[in-house]
């Protein structure tokens, strides 16, 4: 039983009251009475908006589901479908031309491009890898991934082989941003600083200008400092070190900045169900923002203790004081407009929409950043992204939310940032007008694959069957999708301004094709997008370095937009169905065993986001936006009578023996064979046999209605 607190007429955990009154409002000028008698208001004020925004979604759910039941043995008729989601608001009449006008942005989100890290910020360890990943060693990236090839490591250390190839690879690199007047940086001898101009064996750089700074003795410096497209570069020396000794130039490390931003997740890849956990996530989110956050643990029997990086110091080449940021900026990810939590109840005695509480508490503790010198935003903001918005309303109701906030606690009008994620097809249909509707504070839009998806085939159930979910990709409505956020962004001025980013390389070992693919995205006009690791931030770094996104930018805005509402409107169904029952069978098992292997150990272990091995047992990451996908799929399936429920629950049953086998080595693990019968194969189950009637088919109502039990049961034990 939660113990609670009347606060203003709320009743508070007393767990999450006792950290806001004992540990965020400490340092702050804010009265602790003031606050809750504030945040009450705001509660009351903003819950029925809330509230009927959800009802809005639902009644427009309904009439497309009903439009679609009076269509579907009729040809489409894409004008009248059109029309109808016109007369009944899904589609709003688009105004004139516009550019927002967000003023104090960080050059992170403003100027420069390049890699955007996401992670769970209830792991206090991985939220400090992603804050650290500004900065991450080339070498060491190639050398510990495939992305250098295929050779064979040396179990007893350092082998000289893949090494020498790791610094032939990086001297390419080297040559083909930097490039040195009449040699190759694999020839040189010596690096030193002359009259603030660089020299390579007496060689200056092509490009003089991409030496901006250096560390140690001029003659001999420890560090040189390039830069190419808004990025560093730290060329290490180092003659004592085991690279460096055996290297021509002394050469040690090659250091790039990679993680410009990271996205610390309160969202789709952190499993919090109640205020303790909701405690948690914010406790991390506070260390981060005060600059004290610190994570012990132990890695091959030796003890680490993780803070966050300083900034570097240098010398500009005129010998004056430079100092480069050590972290990456920060935004925090709130829920979106959904969800309610048990850790307040209102006066009434009904739980509070998380996303208010969100919106309160990220602020206020973001405060703290704003109240020290050299911490996360230099410009003075604070950057919060809201997912799963639906449409231009409910986008104004989150710049509505947090201009309360800021009111609240006194914040100059537009201190927050918002982050707008168009991962919902009301949103697509709708972009621009859901910019203006935040053109004051918006710094960020991206696209989101799995979700908009997940969203697609919930929004269009009633319409027939899907494709199988590898020929949705290659549907005409992903293309449109992906190039009108870019269109549009440019088209409201979002250039130099704010960030427009692509989703996430959810393969985190397989870092060859990554370098491979993933350069598609500057070369698409986004100044950032997603990656899974600070392994990976680095290596995606290097496309940033090849491809000028601003350059880009500037030749797509010439050319308008690329796609209309209408491409968004082609439902990519299975027009053509001439799939075999083994087809169908292996499409239903893999999407079973994707819902499995995540929901399992986020029923079971609390765990929102982790690599988990598909049928090939290759590492994917997963949240709830795959499992989102995959169980709308398979539900879409069901209803249409291309699968049976027997065959779904033979799916899941024999998919269940897999993922029992797959983590057969995690002391931790729950097997859900052979009774089939634990809290996580339930919640996996009824993701799909309840999936139609799911709010836009999210998972969350679903996964917030077992997790609890299982962690009841796990206190029993």
């Amino acid at each position: 039983m939660t113990k609670r607190i009347d606060r203003a007429g709320l009743k508070v955990a007393k767990s999450l009251a006792s950290f806001i009154e004992e540990n965020v409002l400490p340092g702050l000028d804010i009265d602790p009475e003031d606050f809750w008698y504030g945040f009450s208001g705001l509660i009351r004020d903003l819950t029925p908006q809330n509230r009927a925004l959800l009802d809005i979604r639902k009644k427009m759910q309904d009439a497309i589901d009903s439009w679609h039941v009076a269509h579907r043995d009729r040809p489409h008729d894409h004008n009248a479908y059109k029309a109808f989601l016109s007369e009944i608001g899904y589609i709003v009449p688009e105004g004139d031309d516009f550019e927002i006008e967000t003023q104090h942005l960080d050059p992170e989100i403003a100027e420069i491009a390049g890699p955007q890290l996401v992670v769970p910020v209830t792991n206090a360890r991985f939220a400090l890898n992603a804050a650290n990943a500004r900065w991450g060693s080339l070498y060491d990236c190639l050398y510990g991934t495939d992305a250098i090839g295929d050779l064979p490591d040396n179990p007893k250390g350092y082998d000289r082989g893949r090494g020498a190839r790791v610094v032939g690879r990086v001297r390419m690199y080297l040559d083909e941003i930097f490039p040195i007047t009449d040699i190759s940086h694999a020839d040189a001898h010596r690096y030193r600083v002359r009259k603030g101009q660089l020299l390579i064996d007496d060689h200056p750089l092509k490009l003089p200008d991409k030496f901006v700074g250096y560390w140690g003795d001029p003659a001999s410096p420890e560090v040189v400092l390039l830069k190419n497209n808004g990025l560093h570069v730290a060329i290490k020396f180092d003659a004592t070190h085991p690279i460096g000794k055996n290297d021509r130039a002394n050469i040690a490390d090659v250091e790039i900045e990679s993680a410009l931003t990271a996205i610390m997740d309160c969202e789709d890849s952190v499993a919090c169900v109640d205020a303790d956990d909701k405690v948690a996530a914010y406790a991390n989110w506070l260390g981060l923002m005060r600059g004290d956050l610190e994570e012990t643990f132990n890695k091959n029997g030796t003890t680490i203790t993780r803070r966050l990086s300083e900034d570097r110091n240098f010398f500009a080449p005129d010998g004056s004081p430079l100092s480069i940021k050590g972290r990456a900026l920060m935004w925090v990810r709130n829920v979106g407009h959904l969800m309610t939590t048990p850790a307040i109840l209102d006066p009434a005695g009904n739980e509070v929409f998380e996303g208010l509480l969100d919106a309160v508490v990220t602020v206020l503790i973001a405060m703290h950043d704003l109240e020290r010198y050299g911490g996360n935003s230099r410009a003075g903001s604070i950057y919060v992204v809201k997912p799963k918005m639906h449409g231009p309303d409910e986008v104004a109701f989150a710049d509505k939310t947090l201009a309360r906030v800021e009111d609240l606690f006194g914040l100059p009008r537009h201190t927050v940032k918002i982050g707008v994620m168009d991962e919902e097809r009301r949103t697509s249909v709708n972009l621009k007008e859901c910019i203006r509707a935040a053109k004051h504070r918006l710094a960020f839009i991206n696209t989101g694959f799995l979700d908009r998806t997940g969203d697609e085939i919930h929004t269009s159930m009633e319409a027939g069957p899907f494709s199988r979910k590898a020929f949705i990709k290659r549907k005409s409505w992903i293309t449109a999708y992906e190039n009108q956020n870019v269109d549009i962004g440019l088209e409201c001025g979002l250039s130099g301004k704010a960030q427009i980013g692509k989703g996430m390389w959810a393969m985190p070992d397989q870092m060859a094709d990554m370098l491979e693919q993933k350069i598609e995205h500057p070369r698409a006009g986004a100044s950032c997008a997603w990656v899974p690791s600070p392994t990976a931030a680095t290596l995606h770094a290097l496309h940033y370095h090849k491809v000028n996104v601003r350059d880009v930018q500037q030749k797509l805005a010439r050319g308008g937009r690329r796609a209309y509402v209408d491409a968004l409107l082609d439902i990519p169904l299975a027009t053509f169905r001439a799939w075999n029952e083994d087809q169908i069978i292996a499409e239903v098992e893999n999407n079973a065993q994707g819902i499995l292997g995540y929901v399992v150990r986020w029923i079971d272990l609390g765990i929102g986001c982790s690599k988990v091995p598909d049928l090939h047992d290759v590492a994917m990451m997963e949240d709830r936006a795959t499992c989102r996908i995959s169980a709308q799929h398979v539900a879409n399936w069901l209803h249409h009578g291309v699968v049976t429920d027997a065959q779904v629950r033979a799916a899941f049953e024999k998919m269940a023996l897999i993922v029992d086998r797959q983590n057969a080595e995690d002391p931790a693990y729950e097997p859900m064979g052979p009774a089939f019968d634990g809290e996580a194969y339930l919640a996996a189950c009824e993701l799909v046999l309840k999936g139609r009637e799911q709010p836009s088919g999210y998972t969350e109502p679903i996964l917030h209605h077992w997790r609890p039990r299982r962690k009841v049961r796990a206190s029993i034990h």
